[in-house]
């Protein structure tokens, strides 16, 4: 029986124009319809998202995104890093889409997509998106990322928060190398991204570090968030903020083969913690969240809010 014919992202995903090919990377040029898509999540404290890429190099063991290339039927478990999608025209549309912000509406860059991967040294879709941004004013923009690519942006940064609200948050999850490489392989290393906090911090820009996810019994010891929180603070973050794993299943299909092998004595626990689901109990939130804010007290960090637990309360497995 021959296959359904593909329709929508997928469609547009198999025509996709090939534009480029380094080492096992294949880049693809995408249509898009829009660049500003409505977040409908009552857990996220944002209204839209910009994602510049689909897909992203880093490679991260845990990534959450990695279900959105199964909207293309990408199902593969290293499809999501190796088939980078690069958004046409993301800025023209992006300004036709901002008419569609209401005042006090959030715009987050980088939910699903590193927008600063190594992609975008080439083909710059985050700076046209920010240039585009940067014309206007009275707007609330946040920005996640990885990578210090970002300071290269640092004179279309000022122009956005001379004339709207920007918050920039730089995740790293370990100050411990070794750790982060095994975690996240093609990621700039922490102290690149610690050094980055401190230039976009000493430019003026509010800047904070986000340690997420926190991986059960791998990085949630209290001397790794400690680490994290310290190096933050060194380098003059003005916020810092956690939070826990959370496994689709396509992220689930990757993470658990990698706890199998790298953390044999943890399989079992993670296999039972995730078995209903994508979330980690609400117990595990719970004591997450008390140590992350006395670590916030003990530096003086702005108590950020965080998202309600998830799920009833039930015992933790970690």
């Amino acid at each position: 029986m021959a296959a359904p014919p593909l329709i929508g992202i997928a469609r547009l995903a198999a025509e996709a124009e090939p534009i480029a090919q380094r080492n096992t990377v294949s880049y693809a040029s995408l249509p898009a319809r829009s660049i500003l898509n409505r977040c409908t999540s009552r857990r996220m404290p944002f209204e839209w998202t910009i994602n510049p890429y689909r897909g992203c190099e880093f490679g991260c063991q845990y990534c959450y995104a990695r279900y959105t290339h199964e909207f293309m039927e990408l199902r593969g478990g290293y499809d999501f890093e190796r088939h980078i999608f690069v958004k046409e025209h993301a800025a023209s549309l992006l300004r036709r889409d901002l008419r569609r912000v209401r005042p006090g509406e959030r715009i987050a860059i980088g939910t699903a997509t590193d927008p600063y991967q190594p992609a975008e040294r080439h083909y710059q879709v985050t700076r046209t998106l920010l240039e585009a941004l940067a014309a206007g004013a009275g707007r609330d923009v946040g920005i996640i990322t990885k990578s210090a690519l970002i300071v290269r942006d640092l004179d279309v940064l000022r122009r956005i928060a001379a004339s709207n609200r920007l918050q920039v948050r730089i995740t790293v999850t370990t100050m411990d190398t070794a750790l982060a490489r095994e975690l996240e392989p093609r990621a700039p290393r922490p102290d690149l991204r610690m050094a980055a906090v401190a230039q976009l911090a000493a430019a003026g820009l509010w800047t904070g570090v986000m340690c997420a996810p926190v991986l059960p019994a791998i990085t949630d010891s209290r001397a790794n968030l400690a680490a994290v929180a310290s190096a933050a603070q060194a380098a003059g973050a003005r916020g810092f903020s956690a939070g826990a794993l959370y496994l689709q299943p396509a992220a689930k299909a990757r993470y658990l083969p990698f706890v199998r092998e790298h953390y044999p004595e943890l399989a079992a626990r993670y296999a039972r913690a995730f078995a209903g689901g994508a979330y980690l109990p609400a117990s595990y939130h719970q004591g997450l969240r008390a140590r992350i804010e006395h670590i916030r007290n003990t530096l003086g960090f702005t108590v950020e809010p965080a998202p309600p637990p998830p799920a009833p309360l039930q015992p933790s497995l970690f």
